[in-house]
């Protein structure tokens, strides 16, 4: 459904995308992960025809989009990461409209108009001007406008950012949903767990170039077998790395933070016997779990982005989830 070659876009001589390939076939739920000004979103304007690529060929859905850049509009549906809805239209009014857009017949329209309202929870807010409406009721209504027409291909631009977690949670059952349905889905996040449950495959992107794709399973299998603890404590002990390293040889030890430290072995690690260790040596431990290795590891291992900036934006991006 989708084919990249060589897909570049610069501005102001600094490379957005970097000559990145990859293909979407049929049904899939396709990621794109990376942190924010990764490329992500210039990716999907340039195969949504927002933006025309420097180099490199785009065929969607067999045809070829490179010069005619809106060759495939009537397959594809896009969730933009900003609303381009109209303020001045009611909610019912913006969804009726980007129906009419689409081509689809006047009562049809009304018909998904209502029914998409009622799924996202927007039906008492349906006669009332975009304009006024939350950041989250904007962001739920913006996405209803993208499936409107029940599209072939859903672009989806960071889909969760600014949802309260009821509607995030809704969002990601809409997309397994349309998934089941063989609705082919390009799913743009720096949410990490969030890929990891959504998508078929994933492609880390960072700078502007993909550094890795395969399916989740490939990717998590490397560290299926790796065992993590997390400490979080009170060091007062600058030289308490080097200690722990030599009295725990088999043991990887990562301070990612400054009052947590992160255990890695390939065998079960006795946490007891660190905690003491710990103790022993001035250390105020304050809590020590096991933790189940995830994507964010392999995400960390390949790209070199500690989980923490990751996160960081991840709580910037929710602010507005209040709204």
């Amino acid at each position: 459904m989708i084919t990249v070659k060589g897909l570049s876009k610069g501005f102001s001589g600094i490379k957005a995308v970097d000559d990145i390939s990859f293909s979407v076939p049929p049904g899939e739920v396709f990621g794109f992960l990376g942190p924010n000004g990764a490329g992500k979103t210039t990716t999907i304007n340039m195969l949504t025809g927002l933006a025309r690529p420097d180099q490199g060929t785009i065929r969607i859905g067999g045809m070829d989009c490179s010069q005619k850049h809106r060759a495939a509009q009537h397959l594809i549906g896009v969730v933009p990461d900003e609303s381009n809805l109209y303020p001045e239209l009611t909610g019912f009014g913006n969804l009726c409209f980007c129906g009419a857009l689409y081509g689809m017949p006047r009562q049809k329209r009304i018909n998904k108009a209502q029914e998409l309202l009622e799924v996202f929870g927007l039906k008492q807010a349906a006669d009332r001007k975009f304009g006024g409406y939350s950041k989250g009721m904007k962001r739920k209504l913006t996405i209803a406008a993208g499936i409107i027409h029940e599209p072939q291909i859903l672009f989806l631009d960071e889909p969760t950012t600014g949802l309260d977690v009821a509607s995030a949670r809704q969002l990601r059952q809409l997309i397994s949903d349309l998934h089941q349905n063989g609705t082919t889905i390009f799913l743009t996040t720096h949410y990490i767990e969030e890929a990891q449950r959504l998508c078929d495959r994933i492609a880390f992107i960072v700078s502007g170039r993909i550094v890795k794709i395969d399916t989740v399973e490939n990717l998590l299998q490397p560290i299926r077998n790796k065992h993590v603890v997390q400490i979080v404590c009170v060091k007062e002990d600058d030289d308490i790395h080097h200690k722990l390293a030599e009295s725990f040889a088999d043991m990887n030890f990562i301070f990612a933070q400054k009052d947590t430290i992160r255990i890695e072995a390939e065998k079960p690690i006795l946490a007891g016997a660190v905690v003491r260790f710990l103790e022993e040596h001035g250390v105020e431990v304050s809590e020590a779990r096991r933790v189940k290795p995830s994507l964010e590891d392999v995400f960390v291992d390949i790209t070199g982005i500690e989980a923490d900036a990751m996160k960081k934006e991840k709580e910037k991006a929710g602010m507005g989830s209040k709204a």
